[in-house]
Parts: structure tokens; sequence; C-alpha cells
């Protein structure tokens, strides 16, 4: 599965429309490339809805929320929706303050999403339309753990059931699930979260794969979020041998994920079908 994902995402090359947020726009842009799609970073309202017309998916992301970024957000994500490509929100931080919850929820309403991916209280926040977050960080208190997963799946379904969206739940256990089917994928160093921009990176990587095999979004998530976590797990042992840290580590992802091997995702991969 995960082969074939990475092989068309190569193959299709997609161009991804980006409204991200500044503090990880160059490492997004370069992971893109490195998984075997392509970005195009462009926030200016004037302009959104024309960029994303010759796109083939865009990425929401709100971390670095601001009221001129709300109104592009909408437009492109309505163009975008007209078009018939995904759009993959990323709700950064939502639960932390009214603003930042008020967006995201404002845009799963007015926008049809093809992924929403967030950590678990972000997931839980626009489950229930409120919210807390530790920062843009999950509370320890949410975390998905093997004792809750068949509740923390649950609900994953429950928002993608309300929302139409493949729900994915990132983590040290990642869940992805729409109504009719759920993953959990188990790949990935616990390190990649003393690297700020891995989540930011990640979705517009999931933005890419689903875009390149829009038949099967969940699947094509799974797959997304697996190679990124392997890409993860191959960079920290090249880590330990060269020495460094979350910075030399950062690049070694972006290296990692850009000289994945199908074969090596294939068999490297841990993603269980429940």
């Amino acid at each position: 599965m995960s082969k074939m994902h990475l092989e068309k995402n190569r193959l299709r090359n997609p161009l991804v429309h980006c409204i991200t947020n500044y503090v990880t726009v160059n490492d997004v842009a370069n992971m893109l490339i490195a998984c075997g799609g392509a970005p195009i970073m462009a926030d200016e309202a004037a302009e959104v809805e024309e960029m994303t017309t010759i796109c083939d998916a865009l990425v929401l992301n709100i971390g670095t929320l601001n009221e001129r970024t709300v109104e592009s957000m909408l437009k492109a994500g309505k163009k975008a929706s007209e078009l018939g490509h995904p759009v993959v929100l990323d709700p950064v931080g939502a639960g932390a303050t009214r603003l930042r919850t008020e967006t995201a929820l404002r845009l799963i309403s007015e926008i049809p999403m093809a992924v929403i991916r967030g950590n678990i209280s972000e997931i839980m926040t626009l489950y229930h339309g409120t919210g807390s977050t530790k920062g843009v960080d999950a509370s320890i208190g949410d975390a998905v753990t093997e004792d809750n997963l068949d509740e923390k799946i649950s609900l994953a379904r429950g928002l993608s059931i309300n929302t139409g969206a493949v729900v994915a739940i990132t983590g040290a256990i990642d869940i992805i699930a729409d109504g009719r089917s759920a993953y959990v994928v188990r790949n990935g160093h616990p390190m990649m979260s003393k690297v700020s921009g891995t989540g930011c990176m990640l979705t517009a990587v999931i933005a890419s794969f689903v875009s390149a095999s829009p038949d099967d979004k969940a699947a094509a998530c799974a797959s997304a979020i697996s190679a990124m976590g392997l890409s993860g797990e191959i960079a920290h042992e090249r880590l330990m041998k060269s020495g460094g840290g979350p910075s030399t580590y950062r690049s070694y992802i972006i290296d990692a994920m850009g000289t994945l091997a199908s074969d090596v995702l294939e068999g490297g991969t841990r993603i269980e079908a429940r």
C-alpha cells in the first residue's frame, strides 16, 4: 500500500498550494519537494483564488493566524473545493485561543475538507467545539495510548462523519479514520517532537499523497504518515552515527524523505488496519 502511494506521488508530482505559517514555511516547501510533490507558498487574498486554480491540492495551516490570512484561506478553500482539489486543514493550536478555535470551526463549516490533521487536543477541540491545548502542543492528559486507542479511533471517526473529512490524529501513535475504515500507524521517533515544524511538513506531505491517490484518501493519508515517520527513524539512525542535535536532525529527516526508496518504505511501514 505505502509503496504504491509513494510511487504515485512521485510520478504525478502534485503542485500543492500552501497557506501555512511563517515559522515553518521553508521546511514545508523542502519536504514537499523531497516527498515528490511541488510547493507554492502564496497567502495574499488578491491572488489566492487564481493561484490555487493552477495547483492540485491546498493546505490551510493556522499556525501563525491573522485576520488577513483568514480571508485568504476562505477564498482559496472555496475555490479549491469548486475545482475538486483536496483541501487539508492543520488546525494548529485550536483550543489555545478563541480566535484559533473559531477560525478552525469556521473553516470546516464553510469548506469541504479532504483531510483534517492535528494532534489529539486539536482534534478533540474540533469535535467538541471547545477545548484546551498546551500552546500549539497536545495536552499530556489527552495523549493517545494503547489503553485508550479504541476510544480515540471512535473520536476520529466521529469527527470524520460530522465533517466528511478523513481525520488524522498524529502523535506517538497515529490514527487515521473515515466513516468506513481506520488505520493505526506506529512509525516515527520521539525526537521528531523536538523539531519545530514536523507536523506542518507532514500536513503538506499528506496533501500531496492524497492528491496523487484521490480514490482512497484514508489509505493515502496513512501511507504519507508512515513515510514521514519512517524518515524520522532513518534520520535518527544517521544522527546517532554522525552526532548533532535537533537542527541537524531536521535536515536529516528531509534528506531521508528525499532518498526514501519505495521498497524500503514497504518493508519499514508499520500500518495496522482496524
